[in-house]
């Protein structure tokens, strides 16, 4: 097989979580155009309308479920309904998330229970019940979404930090499992992107200049910049790439 051709991801399903916009919708676009059958998920019904018709209007094929991702017994029953659609999910993307700000001292346990919960325990949920099938099969590609706070402590954040450090850890625990089984296991870690959730940053002219100043590339990312590295990491070119955290942000983490 020519190396080009390694990239496609004709033939195959893909799950991707959190895709209604933003850097969720990009990625879906980007394996939707290298062929693959995308199912979208977001936490309110028929929420990923704009992502599947942007991937129609371009002559992809796309489908889309609702989740909530904060109830353990939600995700289970999310699990099922997203294999009434595909009996075979080949590449799972791990990219819902949330975030909720408070200082340390003040930071509400309900909080932070729900923050985990939607970062990171449905995350592990997610990479249990596809990766058993996947490992039936003999391959499998698992994308987890992580941060740059995955590497730093952030400011009031500490149950986001905590997920994301955790989604560099299980990211590397199940690749250390799952590797001889032909399922490769990887993460992204995002920089600063413009999209709905960094507006406000965007809109704040101190703190935009001192993002875009330490950005070696001198510029914020665009989602359609992960494009790239999710058909990278969900195609036959990264079967020898294992439990890795691939940083695309401009150049943000050499500086």
């Amino acid at each position: 097989m020519s190396i080009l051709n390694q990239f496609l991801l004709e033939g195959k399903t893909a799950l991707i979580t959190g895709a209604s916009r933003g850097l969720g919708q990009g990625m879906a676009v980007a394996l939707a155009e290298a062929g693959a059958h995308v199912i979208c998920s977001s936490s309110s019904e028929n929420g990923c309308a704009e992502t599947v018709s942007l991937i129609e209007s371009k002559g992809g094929k796309a489908s889309q479920v609702a989740a909530d991702l904060s109830n353990r017994n939600e995700v289970e029953k999310f699990i099922k309904r997203v294999y009434s659609i595909s009996e075979t999910i080949d590449i799972l993307v791990n990219n819902a998330g949330t975030i909720t700000r408070h200082p340390a001292t003040e930071y509400p346990l309900e909080e932070w229970d729900m923050v985990l919960q939607v970062n990171l325990s449905s995350v592990f949920q997610m990479c249990q019940a596809f990766g058993k099938e996947m490992i039936k099969r003999g391959n499998g590609k698992i994308i987890n979404v992580a941060s740059l706070l995955s590497y730093s402590g952030g400011i009031t954040v500490p149950a986001y930090t905590s997920s994301k450090h955790g989604i560099a850890g299980l990211t590397k625990a199940l690749a250390n499992e799952w590797a001889k089984d032909g399922v490769q296991v990887n993460a992204i870690a995002p920089g600063y992107f413009k999209t709905d959730n960094t507006q406000a940053l965007q809109d704040n002219p101190e703190r935009n200049k001192q993002i875009t100043e330490r950005i070696p590339s001198g510029k914020w990312g665009n989602p359609s910049d992960l494009g790239g590295a999710v058909v990278f990491l969900a195609s036959q070119a990264s079967n020898y790439v294992n439990g890795h955290v691939l940083t695309v942000d401009g150049g943000w983490m050499s500086r």
